[in-house]
């Protein structure tokens, strides 16, 4: 695994609908891997190895981030701003963030002061970041409307083979699909693949729908993150079932997840000593595997995921054993089928 491409990969602002400067960066370091890169209009990125291959198979992790879009910046200079994406309110006032402009990234302070604390139904118009200026003339030198606002949280490692940061759903899944590719082309894979870093999973789906509709794919193997049941606040894990960090990518028991495809992950875990995880959906995954199922006249799907703590705050948390497994697996996956 390369952590340094990860941390770039995470470093990178990439807000949901503006995620260029992210996109830009992994489209440059896949240059040495894939035999084609290929783009679209909205900013998806796929990444193919054996395009002659009759079978394509579709690797699907989306890399845009939650966060904020400027909307106004207030006559004392203070930058006001709408979510993008399931912001959890409450992790932003008193924080330090980065806004990507034009220019680069510009930082700010969310205010924080005990009364908007106590605040019943927070929302994003509530905040006012500040970044030093003095005055709205003074402020649009800097930020413009549609600037895009982060919580500044990079990456950073724990103990025991772990790491933090802003960003890892689903930053974490498009570092895995890459490096699976990588992985199966070093393995001799002669099966087509497509690794697609889709855009829009936090607002529209859009960038999953239009991927998979112009690569047309055999089947598609969605990697994204789940929650884990083992840290608290989380309800009751009879629902979903039992996702422990550490314990392994995690397949879903799924409607729209081909069985047959579930089995063959099984099949490629136990072949090669890797532990896997079982959850739970009554209905849709609510993931870009659901916009990829009903493309085209139908596609197999089977989701692979991450287990993940405190899922949308700055200070996510996963297991790199679980990434390097999840690596491997989809790796073995790619290598042998159709064999």
């Amino acid at each position: 695994m390369d952590k340094q491409f990860l941390n770039g990969l995470l470093s990178r602002i990439s807000v949901s609908g503006c995620e260029e400067p992210g996109q830009e960066f992994l489209k440059e370091y896949m240059n040495a891997y894939a035999d084609e890169i290929r783009t679209d209009e909205m900013g998806d990125i796929i990444c193919v190895a054996n395009p002659e291959s009759p079978i394509r198979i579709m690797l699907s992790a989306h890399a845009d981030e939650i966060g904020l879009l400027v909307t106004r910046i207030t006559d004392e200079g203070r930058i006001q701003a709408i979510e993008r994406g399931g912001i959890i309110q409450g992790t932003y006032p008193g924080q330090k963030v980065q806004i990507q402009t034009k220019n680069g990234i510009v930082y700010g302070a969310v205010e924080g002061y005990r009364d908007l604390y106590k605040k019943e139904n927070l929302k994003a118009a509530d905040f006012l970041i500040d970044i030093g200026a003095l005055s709205k003339e003074n402020a649009e030198q800097y930020v413009a409307l549609g600037d895009t606002v982060v919580l500044d949280s990079g990456m950073r490692e724990l103990v025991n083979g772990r790491i933090t940061s802003r960003a890892l759903d689903d930053k974490i899944g498009v570092f895995i699909i890459m490096e699976a590719l990588k992985r199966a082309k070093e393995k001799g894979c002669k099966t087509g693949v497509y690794a697609a870093a889709t855009v829009g999973e936090e607002t529209t789906k859009n960038g999953a729908y239009w991927s998979s509709a112009r690569i047309q794919p055999t089947l598609a193997i969605v990697v994204d993150v789940t929650y884990c049941t083992d840290y608290s606040g989380l309800s009751n894990p009879a629902e979903a079932g039992d996702v422990l960090l550490g314990g392994g990518p995690v397949l879903c028991n799924s409607p729209i997840v081909a069985k047959a495809l579930n089995d063959r992950m099984t099949e490629c875990a136990d072949r090669i000593g890797i532990k896997t995880q079982r959850e739970a959906a009554s209905r849709l995954s609510y993931t870009d595997a659901d916009q990829i199922h009903f493309t085209n006249q139908g596609v197999p799907i089977v989701l692979v995921s991450i287990p993940l703590r405190n899922m949308h705050t700055p200070g996510e948390v996963a297991d790199m054993k679980d990434v390097e497994n999840c690596i491997e697996l989809i790796a073995e996956f790619l290598t042998t089928y159709g064999n």
